[in-house]
């Protein structure tokens, strides 16, 4: 009995990686800013760590320079699959509103690494500069406090994706460095081109002659 047991104890994967790779799948990501051990192990240890991941169709991806590593779908097993779609990885679908926060946070995030350098931490953003960027797309929704409490409520659905921490003291918020790999920038731009073609739309003269003219006939 004792002789099974220590057979067992020496074929399980070593405890710090199995903790590791527990940590990666409750929360999708290990950033090394935030979990420095758990992030050394998995990166020094990726054979290990995909090994466990494989029978699952996930693998680790891994951005060094940003200190940041992250669960996705093993494409060359399921290449129909949004990588953030696979069933084991917390992640949901994002509505409208939410992608659009989404896309208009990727672009802060990206001028700030290319001031700032790839990999610079604190990307940080008021809530009083992101108020009228959301307002050019989603309208205005008839107040401040409104509008305030719309945006509160769609970044702290987004910091349940990892993407944004809670407003600070002074009311900024950190984008965080997933935003580059769960946001698709050719998506994202699409999504803010047919945005900005509806507003045209909306506001156009043509638009107005033709609401006028069906208002006439009515």
């Amino acid at each position: 009995m004792v002789e099974e047991n220590a057979t067992s104890s020496e074929t399980r994967t070593l405890k710090k990686i199995r903790e590791a790779t527990q940590e990666l799948l409750k929360y999708g990501l290990l950033e090394e800013a935030s979990k420095p051990n758990l992030y050394r192990v998995v990166l020094t240890h990726p054979e290990e760590v995909t090994r466990i991941l494989e029978p699952l169709d996930l693998d680790i991806g891994i951005d060094e320079i940003r200190g940041l590593l992250y669960v996705k779908v093993r494409l060359d097993e399921t290449p129909e699959q949004d990588e953030w779609s696979h069933p084991l990885v917390r992640r949901q679908r994002l509505n409208l509103e939410q992608s659009l926060l989404v896309a208009i946070l990727r672009q802060h995030f990206v001028a700030w690494e290319q001031e700032s350098g790839t990999g610079a931490s604190q990307a940080q953003i008021a809530i009083d500069d992101l108020l009228p960027q959301l307002q050019i797309y989603l309208g205005d929704p008839g107040s401040e406090s409104k509008e305030r409490t719309r945006l509160l409520t769609l970044l702290d659905q987004l910091k349940g994706h990892g993407l944004v921490t809670s407003p600070d003291a002074h009311e900024r918020i950190v984008i965080r460095p997933i935003i580059a790999h769960l946001a698709d920038p050719m998506n994202l731009q699409a999504l803010l081109a047919w945005l900005r073609e509806q507003i045209a739309r909306q506001t156009s003269p043509d638009n107005a002659s033709e609401k006028d003219s069906s208002e006439e006939d009515v």
